[in-house]
């Protein structure tokens, strides 16, 4: 039900994370994500502008910036992996892309980051619309046409504790990872059109483990049967985003996807001020359910898929 950024890495866990410091971003005031969209509008990088590799704490003063829509960056530098290119001009960056399978720009003059994103080879980009369609213009003649392109993929926002839920949520446990592994699967080749079971069953078994490991994963399940389940693919001291909300198919309908996403935000905002997720802006379903439990549509993203 929602898009999917996660990395393919391992991380931290949440012991390590501890409460955010920064200020609440949907209750501080001129705050972008307060629940009212402004447009976005793009910014031609001066001539001093020039392309670099980015030390943690300039990709961290970067993020701060906007730590919704740059949740996924923030949450690789802080763990120290991934790649990064930058834009800088005096030593601040105007625009920063994580370079992967995933590769991801944000920022002004995304259309610089062109060769490395080239050279990447990823199977997907996704961000920031804008940037999104920056790097892609400048790029494309060099990158396969994209079997799927997802434009204004809508990102909502929840800071304020839904009503109780009253459900079963709970962390999943290793225990649980071979009732996971298939939802988790059909999660994945519902959002991104790929089983990841036949293209990469290995893999997917351990990156499905590491979440778990890492507390990123969280289920309500009774007489075996998934009531809701959810992951996070970015976790930092500001945001939590979420990825693959997901209902067994033979129990949707019931309210159990609004219970289990309510409870799971709430439990999220004790530690950090802001949960967000994406989603395609197709799936009205989902984006009814994020409606019902109080989230704020407050920026788009756009994805490529390769």
């Amino acid at each position: 039900m929602t898009g999917s950024m996660g990395s393919e890495h391992r991380g931290e866990s949440r012991s390590d994370r501890g409460r955010a410091s920064g200020p609440l971003l949907c209750r501080a005031s001129g705050n972008p994500h307060s629940g009212i969209r402004t447009l976005r509008t793009t910014t031609v990088p001066s001539l001093a502008t020039k392309l670099v590799e980015p030390r943690r704490e300039q990709i961290l003063r970067f993020c701060a910036k906007d730590p919704v829509e740059r949740v996924f960056l923030e949450d690789v530098a802080r763990r120290g992996l991934g790649r990064f290119v930058g834009l800088a001009e005096d030593g601040e960056l105007h625009a920063l892309c994580h370079l992967g399978v995933n590769v991801v720009p944000s920022g002004a003059g995304c259309g610089a980051f062109a060769r490395d994103a080239t050279r990447a080879a990823p199977r997907m980009v996704i961000g920031e619309a804008l940037a999104v369609t920056e790097l892609w213009d400048a790029a494309h003649e060099q990158l396969p046409r994209p079997r799927e392109d997802r434009p204004a993929q809508p990102v909502f926002v929840i800071c304020t504790p839904p009503d109780v839920g009253e459900t079963g949520l709970r962390p999943a446990t290793l225990d649980d990872l071979d009732l996971l592994l298939p939802a988790c699967a059909a999660a994945h080749e519902q959002e991104l059109g790929l089983d990841p079971l036949a293209r990469d069953a290995e893999g997917f078994r351990w990156r499905t483990r590491s979440q778990i490991e890492d507390e990123r994963s969280w289920l309500w399940v009774e007489d075996g049967v998934i009531l809701f389940k959810a992951e996070a693919s970015a976790w930092t001291p500001e945001a939590v985003q979420l990825q693959q909300v997901w209902v067994d198919p033979s129990v949707r309908r019931r309210g159990y996807g609004a219970r289990g996403l309510g409870d799971l935000c709430r439990l999220l905002l004790e530690s950090v001020p802001t949960v967000c997720l994406f989603v395609r802006a197709e799936n009205a379903p989902a984006i009814r359910l994020y409606e019902t439990i109080g989230m704020e549509h407050t920026l788009d993203y756009r994805s490529l898929l390769f």
